[in-house]
């Protein structure tokens, strides 16, 4: 294992290992340089594994996971309880004549045919960006500047709630067509514009990574899996999308697609205007922006080491365990209303090891796993081979034996009425 690059190898490696990222691939530069001797061979263990930009790949990745399903799932109880009180109002409101506003639903739901159509829309996205990206690649810096502003207002709305809760009174403030907002989404909303326009004029990763954890966090709570048969066509249609793009598209194209798609840096929108106005001897050349498709954590130890992850091998499998998270809670629930009637628990009610906790282990050891294969094959691996396995296998072994797998498959949420009653 090499001990790091020096000042002419640390670009060739930082564009491979961009290109593994946006890929969907869990990669360390280390897997580009050669061995040293023996004496490192067995040292990888500790110098690959326990490596400070590893460590933070696997933790980081989880904590998003986890914070976005609890967001999710906040959110999913905050809509029921508005909902229980719009019902109220109603039913006050059919005394009086007044009318009442239709709560709308904030999450987007996946079905089968998103399911099934989604891997395919993602490769046409990646070929429309490998022949076309010269052209439209100021469109992509600027869209995705603007969906990283609003999902990283989304991350920072909890902590800005908690900073100017004593000095404002909640309310919310009128703009017009663009709606009503609390004091603190606005305050989140301007440190997520200040955040962005500073990524845009310096191009630093910390930023970028900023604003990959929101884009994660944001799609974790929004969208919804209605079912474990969506979920598991889902996953299978994105483990083939990525393993095909990453192993096989050099057969077709001529060249790795996700590699000619992903060291591409775009344009700076700033750079381009000031071109256009001819402000090139004034404004000083800003860097090229490298988009926010993966998130990268530098070694702290070794200079010019570094580990990268996809958003989609965090998004991907995020959405399964925020789907468990919810069933999880949805499950514990209705066995609380079934004990207060007095009939017994469903089998695995009540468990310490919760379907969540088993997916989450099993991301954990995914992710393990991709990360001694890179070091095994001296390559970039596609995470979400080991990811979707380590993750789905487990969760569908587990509710076979709880016997919830039927119910899960299909309709998880639909209530069912106990079919035993208290003998009295």
């Amino acid at each position: 294992m090499s001990e790091g690059f020096g000042n002419g190898h640390q670009e060739a490696a930082a564009a491979a290992a961009a290109a593994a990222a946006a890929a969907g691939q869990l990669v360390d530069d280390n897997i580009l340089g050669h061995g040293d001797g023996d004496a490192h061979e067995y040292q990888w263990a500790y110098g690959t594994i326990m490596d400070s930009s590893r460590v933070s790949t696997c933790l980081i990745s989880m904590l998003l996971i986890v914070y976005g399903s609890f967001r999710s799932l906040n959110m999913e109880q905050e809509q029921r309880e508005k909902e229980k009180k719009r019902q109220s109002e109603s039913m006050n409101n059919l005394i009086t004549g007044e009318p009442v506003q239709p709560e709308q639903n904030k999450f987007a739901t996946l079905d089968t045919m998103h399911a099934l159509c989604l891997p395919l829309g993602a490769s046409i996205s990646l070929l429309v960006m490998f022949f076309f990206f010269d052209s439209m690649q100021m469109l992509f810096a600027v869209c995705t500047a603007i969906i990283a502003t609003v999902a990283l207002a989304f991350l920072l709305l909890p902590m800005c709630q908690y900073i100017i809760r004593p000095c404002t009174d909640g309310n919310r403030i009128s703009f017009g067509v663009c709606g009503r907002f609390t004091a603190a989404e606005l305050f989140s909303f301007s440190l997520a514009v200040s955040i962005v326009c500073i990524w845009v004029l310096t191009g630093h990763w910390l930023l970028m990574d900023a604003m990959g954890m929101g884009l994660c966090v944001a799609f974790i709570a929004f969208v919804r899996l209605p079912s474990l048969k969506v979920s598991t066509l889902l996953l299978t249609g994105l483990l083939i999308y990525d393993v095909f793009w990453v192993f096989f598209s050099s057969y077709i194209f001529s060249t790795n697609v996700m590699v000619k798609v992903a060291t591409r840096p775009a344009d700076n929108p700033v750079g381009i205007v000031a071109r256009k106005l001819n402000l090139g001897s004034i404004v000083k050349e800003p860097p090229k922006l490298n988009l926010p498709g993966k998130l990268v954590f530098p070694s702290i130890h070794n200079s010019g080491h570094f580990s990268m992850l996809g958003l989609g091998d965090i998004v991907m499998p995020g959405l399964l365990l925020c789907f468990v998270m919810r069933y999880d809670a949805y499950k514990k629930s209705q066995s609380t209303q079934t004990a207060e009637t007095g009939v017994p628990p469903p089998r695995g009610v009540g468990s310490k090891l919760t379907y969540f906790h088993c997916s989450l282990l099993g991301y954990f050891l995914g992710l393990l796993t991709a990360t001694v294969s890179s070091e095994v094959f001296k390559a970039a691996q596609p995470a979400l081979l080991y990811l979707v396995p380590f993750t789905l296998l487990p969760l569908l072994t587990m509710a076979y034996l709880k016997g919830d797998l039927r119910r899960m498959w299909s309709e998880p949420f639909i209530i069912q009425q106990a079919s035993k009653q208290l003998e009295v």
